[in-house]
């Protein structure tokens, strides 16, 4: 077992050890969450005991675990796995005054499962010296013949793609947005496959000449140590869709506290740390994420893109819509 400055990778014996301590399951890398855990123990003398694994896995392991589990709370990527979460039973309802007053309510579930704690907006991003961003809009113009060819994206699979074809049924019902599916599948450049920045990287080698991706994959490569992903991020431009309408689509990382934490107190004292000002500054800066607290500033990258308008739809609404967008997703052919 390793100790990280207060911070210790849990273990079965953890849940008991001391009453001054939280057990985290993380879908978010160390790097991503264990400084703003080392900073909450600094602060309230709470050990964190922290397990970091893939979203999916963690969520059998809570279902396989079920009132055994040492997990207190629940971190993971995206409203849809939130959902997922609450969905198979492993959350508890929290009521906080201070989440509630920090985290606008579209950004949290209305019956208090979970609460988003960064945001990040899936845009399109274009090559700059083959697209006029002038020739771009918004996510349905996506699916006209012009692109033809000229389209990079993820595998359906992929959870912020199932995200994002859901807030369209939100908007639009299913019938229109399965013909738009299969107008978007028709302007594939190639097969899906990859990650986001993948996707980035097709565009800059000229594989393609859009793609969507979170903003926050472009954000790191261009301030990373990778010299290729910096080249490769400077030759594409970000556009955000949708601003003369709903605006463009965002997602949150977010926690909630299990079901059956046995240090409930602790758990809602760290998620009502993850969403002050000090936790959310510190994602906005070192991560490239806008936070989902007002008034937080953003990273200069993300300063540089100006604001943009926001789709105001709750977030609970894509994972209530994800087997929709699922089953349209493979109907339409998108692999």
């Amino acid at each position: 077992m390793r100790k990280l400055f207060g911070v210790l990778l849990l273990s079965a014996a953890a849940a008991a050890a001391s009453a001054a301590e939280v057990n985290v399951y993380s879908a978010r890398k160390e790097a991503l969450i264990l400084p703003l855990l080392e900073r909450f123990t600094e602060k309230t003398g709470i050990t964190v005991n922290l397990l970091t694994a893939e979203a999916d896995a963690l969520l059998k392991r809570l279902e396989s675990e079920g009132h055994n589990t040492p997990a207190d709370v629940l971190i993971t990527v995206d409203a849809g796995r939130l959902h997922r979460a609450k969905a198979a039973g492993v959350l508890q309802p929290v009521r906080s005054q201070v989440l509630e007053e920090a985290i606008p309510a579209a950004y949290r579930d209305p019956e208090g499962y979970w609460y988003g704690l960064s945001l990040r907006a899936r845009v399109i991003f274009y090559a700059k010296d083959r697209v006029r961003p002038e020739a771009l809009s918004t996510y349905e113009d996506l699916a006209d013949p012009r692109w033809r060819g000229r389209i990079c994206v993820r595998s359906s699979s992929n959870i912020y793609n199932q995200s994002l074809v859901a807030s369209l049924i939100a908007a639009h019902g299913e019938a229109e947005v399965e013909r738009w599916a299969r107008g978007l599948v028709a302007n594939f450049a190639r097969p899906p496959r990859g990650g986001d920045r993948d996707q980035i990287k097709a565009v800059a080698a000229g594989e393609c000449d859009l793609a969507l991706a979170n903003t926050y994959y472009y954000a790191q490569m261009l301030t990373g140590k990778d010299a290729a992903q910096r080249e490769a991020a400077r030759k594409v431009g970000i556009f955000f869709p949708n601003q003369d309408g709903r605006g463009a689509h965002v997602n949150v990382s977010g926690a909630g506290v299990t079901r059956w934490a046995r240090h409930r107190e602790e758990a809602v004292r760290l998620l009502e740390f993850l969403a002050s000002e000090e936790a959310q500054a510190w994602y906005a800066e070192v991560n490239h994420e806008y936070p989902v607290r007002p008034g937080v500033p953003v990273s200069e990258v993300l300063q540089a893109w100006g604001d943009f308008r926001k789709d105001s739809l709750n977030l609970a609404r894509l994972g209530e819509l994800n087997a929709a967008a699922v089953r349209i997703m493979d109907r339409a052919g998108w692999r």
